[in-house]
């Protein structure tokens, strides 16, 4: 039988529309999936190892910013 759905209390508490909004500010998706495929297409594209941590580091300092303000 499959999955009609069912009581999410991530959605109910109004955690994944906050990880929806900070994924949309900063432009790098929050699923783990999301992420090696947009920065498996950046390193595809040229772009160096130095390039990524930068990026990475980035991007966690904004979303720390976000979370925190």
């Amino acid at each position: 039988m499959p999955n009609r759905g069912g009581f999410s209390w991530k959605r109910a508490l109004g955690i994944t529309q906050a990880k929806q909004r900070i994924s949309r500010k900063t432009g790098i998706p929050l699923t783990k999936s999301g992420r090696q495929r947009k920065f498996g297409a950046g390193i595809l594209r040229g772009c160096g190892c130095s390039t990524l941590g930068f990026t990475s580091l980035l991007v966690l300092l904004v979303v720390i910013t976000i979370l925190f303000l």
